[in-house]
């Protein structure tokens, strides 16, 4: 960590798991499972170390340079920050995540357990997302709301489904059920959920057939 503390206040490169293309920015801060970068985007995006493969310094000038960051979005409440306090200071407050695929979603975290957080979309609704899956987080500011909508057009629903205190046991709750995985990017992750069994489920597809799945590789879970 002790390099990594050096770069902080620098322009930095770094490459994230499943994200393509690399991320640019001013590293702000650091904490021991979390960092943040300030984008040309004048965003502050809390990327959890634990997804972080490579991060370089860089020299920009001139047209190049990164705008210097404003204020960040979460006060420090402590000396170092953590990903849980940042999750915790990110409820009801508008955000993106970035989990998987090529897509992001936009909504407000709602719910923060042991090993997962509740997230609702306007386009998904409520998500079940693993604490370890989440790439990114980006909050906007407390006017701004997902599509401009309106806040009486988009009241925070939450599920009627009570909230276990671990994933495995959320998912358990969803025994059949018809549910998506992972944002239904791939079409065998979409179906009946017949069994779980910590640590797979089965899940029913369209075709007719049981997929069994590993609850690690599950990035999210949600009721269309």
């Amino acid at each position: 960590m002790g390099h990594l503390r050096s770069l902080v206040g620098q322009t930095v490169e770094l490459e994230i798991s499943g994200r393509h293309s690399p991320i640019q920015g001013t590293l702000v801060d650091l904490g021991d499972d979390i960092l943040v970068i300030h984008n040309r985007s004048l965003q502050f995006l809390y990327i959890p170390l634990l997804h972080l493969k490579t991060i370089r310094q860089v020299l920009l000038t001139g047209e190049d340079m990164i705008p210097v960051p404003g204020e960040a979005p979460f006060d420090k409440q402590a000396e170092t920050i953590s990903y849980r306090k940042i999750l915790m200071n990110a409820k009801g407050v508008f955000s993106e995540l970035y989990i998987t695929g090529s897509q992001s979603i936009h909504g407000y975290l709602t719910s923060i357990m042991n090993d997962y957080f509740v997230f609702y979309s306007p386009v998904f609704h409520t998500i079940y997302i693993p604490l370890h899956h989440v790439k990114y987080l980006i909050p906007y500011t407390t006017s701004s709301t997902p599509y401009s909508l309106h806040h009486e057009r988009f009241p925070v629903k939450p599920a009627s489904l009570t909230l276990s205190r671990t994933f495995d046991q959320q998912l358990k709750k969803l025994e059949g059920e018809f549910v998506v995985l992972d944002l239904g990017e791939n079409p065998s992750k979409i179906g009946l959920l017949r069994s779980v069994d910590a640590p797979t489920l089965d899940l029913v597809t369209a075709k007719g057939e049981t997929v069994v799945l590993h609850m690690d590789h599950i990035k999210t879970i949600h009721l269309p």
